[in-house]
């Protein structure tokens, strides 16, 4: 396969699950400003959540001054900054153009339809329009996943969808994690105090409260939320899921130079496979979760060298 032609598969692929995610994220957030909360607190978490992206500072240069409702437009409508929704879909429709002849024609109907019908949404919503459009966005997502695998060749150019899907998939976990983690301190494995429905939330906003509740059967605790996020493979959203999927798709792609690559996969993957909670998490959360994305960062640098097309120096 062309190097270029995989380069926009997998961007197209990352583009929609990151969007996805950030709609995930300000669902969170949307759903969390129902509560009665002072004014530093919901402040506070969303400078947690604009730190764990790493748009803090990019927010802060368009944004000298604070409000959950700027914080909101930056990350969904602010076409100026690469990282909100509607930049997301604009790119992944892009990327499918330019590869119309090697996705399906109902994949590219439904992201160009996607990228058609956000224009109409308007950045100055009520609140219930809020709710209405993140979820119009999770629809979106899943559609186009739904339609990519159920109409998509298994041969190398899906295998890329799904390397960019679970490489942004991982990332967005981690820092949605990340997000409640404290510097140095493990999680608590008793209920949650009056942080309780932060957790809670964060179960419900990576569609796994359901499975939690299957899966343990008691009160929701930090540690377990963590457990089931980070080591359980048969949760969609989960690190380990998404460094298995990472792995497996990258063997079916391997090339001459990319043996290194593979094995920082598979190392990483093993990792979650063979590795206890207690002593991954040794060093604390948060800095396990740093150094989860430094790994994923990582592996979607040397992707790129090794598959994709080449970065020019400026």
């Amino acid at each position: 396969m062309l190097s270029r032609t995989a380069d926009h598969l997998f961007w197209m692929s990352r583009q929609i699950e990151r969007a996805e995610s950030l709609a995930r994220i300000l669902d969170a957030h949307y759903r969390h400003a129902l509560l009665p909360h002072t004014a530093d607190v919901v402040a506070r978490d969303w400078r947690a959540t604009l730190s764990s992206l790493g748009v803090f500072d990019a927010y802060r240069a368009r944004h000298p001054t604070f409000s959950p409702a700027t914080a909101f437009r930056f990350l969904a409508f602010d076409r100026n900054h690469g990282g909100s929704i509607v930049s997301c879909l604009w790119a992944a429709r892009e990327n499918a153009r330019a590869v119309r002849g090697t996705i399906t024609s109902e994949m590219w109907e439904t992201l160009n339809a996607t990228w058609l019908e956000i224009r109409g949404y308007e950045p100055e919503a009520s609140d219930g329009a809020i709710g209405d459009f993140l979820e119009w966005v999770r629809y979106r997502a899943h559609l186009s996943r739904g339609v990519t695998l159920g109409t998509m060749l298994r041969d190398e150019a899906f295998r890329f969808t799904r390397i960019g899907t679970f490489l942004e998939g991982a990332d967005a976990t981690a820092r949605m994690l990340l997000a409640r983690a404290r510097s140095g301190q493990m999680p608590a494995d008793e209920p949650a105090g009056p942080d309780a429905y932060v957790w809670t939330l964060l179960l419900r906003s990576l569609s796994a409260f359901e499975v939690y509740r299957r899966v343990y059967r008691d009160a929701v605790t930090p540690w377990r939320v963590t457990e089931l996020l980070v080591l359980r493979e048969d949760l969609p959203r989960s690190l380990h899921r998404c460094a298995s999927e990472i792995y497996s798709n990258l063997c079916a792609v391997a090339n001459d130079q990319s043996a290194e690559t593979e094995r920082r996969a598979g190392e990483l993957q093993s990792a979650f496979r063979f590795g206890r909670l207690e002593h991954l998490l040794a060093p604390g959360l948060a800095d396990f979760l740093g150094g989860f994305l430094a790994q994923v960062g990582d592996l979607g640098d040397r992707i790129a060298q090794d598959f994709l097309v080449p970065v020019t120096p400026h």
